[in-house]
């Protein structure tokens, strides 16, 4: 009996062994992920190891396993204008390494190829092309600022094996003197508007004035030359239309009675 449960534990402890040593040479590869293998003798191997899981030599291959999905990183950067102001910009980068590349990138920059490569290149092309703008263009030409950057930008990553989806201006501000220089401008045009319209206001009246003057003046040549033609006929008539236009508001009145003339009438009134 004993050599029975010596067997099953020399067993037992060679299972735990074996398990141990087909374990250490397993190794997996996660969606999205890239696999370089660094061999003690030969250095990085030249293959790129896809997804799913893999065998390796226990002890004498270590495998570096490197994300290669889109990941973002905001670089900011204090630089100058063409005309001397002082820009602060905040570049946001969508990077990815370019996976056939990766041993390359492995032997010549490291695991942490973007923390040595994206804050340098980023700050040397935005400088670059912030120095071609003056400080009003880079805002009304934000676009085309925008865009030379991608460009210059995707170029230049490429030479270290980087692919980059997207770059855009997520922040752009400026000096405080700068700053002020362009409220104090909008003030001033504001101001210069406000004494325009003051201006344009005071013609129109100036306008209005001579118009009903002039119209004045028409109606009262107008009626002298009525009454030279007509003498004291129009006089007779507006006097007419005068007490028609009179009687007529008399008329609506409750507290107003009509007396007709050359008639007796008698008004009883109390004692």
């Amino acid at each position: 009996m004993a050599k029975l449960f010596e067997s099953i534990g020399k067993l037992g402890l060679a299972l735990a062994i074996g398990g141990g040593v087909v374990n250490s040479a397993l190794y997996n590869v996660d969606a999205g992920h890239r696999a370089v293998i660094f061999n003690r003798f030969q250095g990085v191997q030249d293959d790129v190891v896809g997804e799913g899981t893999h065998f390796l030599i226990p002890w004498v291959q270590k495998p570096i396993i490197f994300d290669c999905r889109s990941r973002p990183r905001n670089v900011p950067v204090i630089t100058g204008s063409k005309d001397l102001q002082n820009v602060n910009i905040t570049l946001r980068i969508l990077f990815r390494p370019v996976a056939t590349q990766l041993p390359r990138i492995f032997t010549s920059i490291g695991e942490d190829y973007d923390e040595r490569v994206l804050p340098s290149i980023t700050t040397e092309v935005l400088k670059a092309v912030v120095a071609r703008f003056d400080a009003g263009e880079l805002i009304t030409q934000r676009e085309l600022v925008s865009r030379q950057v991608s460009e210059d930008l995707t170029e230049r990553a490429s030479t270290f094996g980087l692919i980059l989806d997207d770059v855009s201006l997520t922040h752009l501000t400026f000096g405080k003197e700068f700053t002020e220089a362009v409220e104090l401008k909008q003030v001033a045009q504001q101001e210069a508007e406000r004494a325009r319209f003051v201006v344009e206001k005071a013609e129109q009246q100036k306008q209005a004035t001579i118009i009903s003057a002039e119209g004045d003046s028409q109606a009262a040549l107008l009626i002298a030359n009525s009454l030279q033609e007509a003498g004291d006929g129009l006089v007779e008539l507006r006097k007419l239309e005068a007490a028609e236009d009179i009687a007529f508001q008399l008329s609506r009145s409750r507290n107003v009675t009509y007396v007709p003339s050359g008639q007796g009438m008698l008004f009883q009134i109390p004692q």
